[in-house]
């Protein structure tokens, strides 16, 4: 496995290099190191590696949207890179790997902020990677005194490592109210590496915080998840009524994805119970697509002043939680999870959230609706909107691949 992740990365290394003298060499070369990564799985769990695959691929090709690029062509080798890390997160089991690769995630997207069609944006860079940093660093100290403190348990500790593990998550991925730099970055950064930061970069700082909490269980879980509750419960209603009240379109979609966040980080109280942990990790990841696909498409469309009506009201619905979209699927997991654990008020009150989303959403797709045109954004939306529709067959076949993968979701902290 690790021979393969090797040879992806020095392939990439190499792409990058070359890309000085032609920039699109990288492109290609980044796709394969996305397929041989992919192929560390055995072909087990195509379920995850299989989304990851694509929406890596549509980040690679919205670059091609922007007609300059300060880092060209190192710019694929980059987001090839947290593809690959994104992949490699689910296998690894080694507590160090698994805050490597968080960190091997979060540092590409610090020079992805910069880029833009004109002069880099440094004002926006520096705020975002300012936030980013500290949200690294308090991410990596939550997990570390988690797992150090696990083999040699105190309770205050516990509530400490877990508190700023989460806290340290929040900021990274813009959960209220630790959200403040992004709607400014959302709607001030160059939309395409926006898009990049909204979509594939979220995956792994919620997988390592799953592997990280679900490693480390212990008889206060139940009272330490409270933090994870508060936290998803301020961010569904900020980032639900922020979107209401804002027009700019990227600020619109920082609040969504602070709203989406919400959902995500509340279904961490499941772990008080891990029967129905396989179901809330389905609908965590799920939304993780959904919210993926959904900004690839839609900031692909804000690039190009406008997308085709039919992919933007598609995305909106999905985003809204339509049925059968993926979104209506990945709201269920996480609801009816919640619910089997005893917090139905939760669940009552994300459906809640929904509701109020309709309005933005609908907007959002209509101020970006326009004729269909051939054009690298049109192919990107109906892509995105492929995605949603994965889901018209009921994926219980998404379930059953994450209840496998859920061996690989647990590792042992014996001897630290």
């Amino acid at each position: 496995m690790e021979l393969m992740v090797i040879i992806a990365l020095l392939l990439i290394t190499l792409g990058s290099a070359l890309s000085f003298r032609v920039r699109w060499i990288t492109l290609p070369i980044s796709v394969i190191a996305l397929i041989m990564v992919s192929q560390i799985s055995g072909g087990k769990f195509l379920e995850y590696t299989g989304f990851v695959v694509v929406i890596a691929i549509l980040n690679l090709l919205s670059l091609g949207i922007m007609k300059k690029s300060q880092i060209k062509g190192v710019d694929f080798g980059l987001v090839a890179l947290i593809g690959s890390a994104t992949i490699y997160i689910v296998f690894t089991k080694d507590l160090a790997m698994i805050l490597t690769t968080f960190v091997v995630v979060s540092v590409p997207t610090y020079m992805l902020v910069f880029v833009n069609d004109d002069i880099p944006n440094v004002k926006i860079g520096i705020k975002y990677v300012t936030f980013m940093v500290l949200a690294t660093i308090l991410f990596v100290i939550g997990a570390l005194i988690l797992s150090y403190n696990h083999n040699n348990f105190n309770g205050t500790v516990y509530i400490l490592g877990y508190t700023l593990l989460i806290v340290g998550l929040a900021l990274e991925v813009g959960a209220a109210p630790l959200h403040i730099w992004a709607p400014d970055v959302f709607s001030n950064a160059d939309p395409i590496p926006v898009s990049i930061i909204a979509s594939i970069a979220k995956i792994v700082p919620v997988v390592v915080a799953l592997k990280i909490l679900i490693a480390t269980t212990s008889p206060l879980t139940a009272s330490a998840s409270m933090i994870a509750v508060g936290i998803g419960l301020i961010s569904m209603f900020t980032g639900n009524i922020g979107a209401l009240t804002s027009r700019e379109l990227g600020r619109v979609l920082a609040y969504s994805s602070t709203a989406n966040m919400g959902y995500i980080i509340s279904a961490f109280v499941v772990l008080i119970n891990p029967a129905f942990l396989p179901l809330a990790v389905a609908g965590i990841l799920l939304q993780l697509i959904v919210n993926a696909a959904g900004k690839i498409g839609m900031f692909s469309a804000i690039k190009e002043g406008g997308g085709a009506t039919h992919l933007m009201y598609l995305l909106a619905l999905s985003f809204i939680g339509l049925p059968p979209l993926m979104g209506f699927w990945s709201k269920l997991f996480i609801a009816v999870s919640l619910i089997n654990v005893g917090y139905t008020w939760l669940a009552l009150l994300l459906v809640l959230n929904s509701t109020i989303s309709v309005p933005y959403y609908l907007r959002v797709a209509r101020d970006l609706s326009g004729n269909w045109v051939l054009s690298l954004g049109t192919i990107i939306g109906v892509v995105a909107a492929l995605i949603m529709l994965v889901t018209l067959l009921p994926p219980s076949w998404f379930v059953s691949g994450v209840e496998k993968m859920m061996e690989f979701m647990t590792f042992n902290l014996g001897g630290m």
